[in-house]
């Protein structure tokens, strides 16, 4: 019973650090998460970058099919499955490969939104304490024996958590998805009722 009631007691207390290293705790949280914020956005730039690339070698290849069949003479309209044929594969292949690529940015900003609210959470924990020692203010209300209580602080409240955002976020990725998807259906529509216009009108 005796050590139930003391291991309570150790439980029910705070975890008293010195400020100090309170401080540089929060300084290295800090750092951490900077770096890593600015590390996943030249990621999201970089996927930025190859997803243009994409776009342009898409749109490339579909002018050359529409200035293919302005030009041909050897095409006629029963001749329609083929073009089509090759902007079906290609719509495919484009759409797995942007899919791919959103994918990979978007998991990129997520951990970047995660770093960065990481980043703002410690960086306000740090101003309550130099706020602290500006108005001589203890960060631990308890009485402490033969030591400065200034010095000292609840680890419990200026311990910093992984934050993560709320589900409203991922409504952000959803539209990008559906703006994606809804342009490539439109690029589709439109290059399938080309060939069928240059072919058969």
């Amino acid at each position: 019973m005796t050590d139930y009631q003391s291991q309570t007691q150790n439980q029910n207390q705070p975890n008293i650090i010195p400020k100090e290293s309170a401080i540089q705790t929060l300084n290295t949280i800090i750092q951490l998460h900077f770096e890593k914020t600015l590390e996943k956005k030249r990621a999201v730039d970089l996927q930025k970058k190859q997803l243009w690339k994409l776009f342009q070698r898409f749109f490339l290849f579909l002018s050359l099919i529409f200035a293919s069949l302005s030009v041909s003479t050897r095409l006629q309209c029963r001749h329609c499955w083929i073009p089509i044929s090759f902007l079906s594969l290609s719509h495919l292949i484009f759409y797995v490969s942007v899919a791919q690529t959103l994918r990979c940015i978007n998991g990129l900003k997520y951990q970047r939104r995660c770093h960065k609210l990481t980043l703002g959470l410690a960086t306000e924990k740090l101003k309550m304490i130099r706020m602290m020692e500006n108005h001589g203010v203890d960060g631990y209300s308890n009485n402490i024996s033969n030591v400065d209580e200034g010095s000292f602080v609840n680890g419990e409240e200026f311990e910093v958590h992984y934050q993560e955002p709320p589900e409203s976020y991922f409504g952000k990725f959803k539209r990008n998805w559906a703006l994606y998807f809804g342009f490539l259906i439109l690029i589709y529509g439109f290059m399938v009722s080309s060939s069928v216009v240059l072919l058969c009108f």
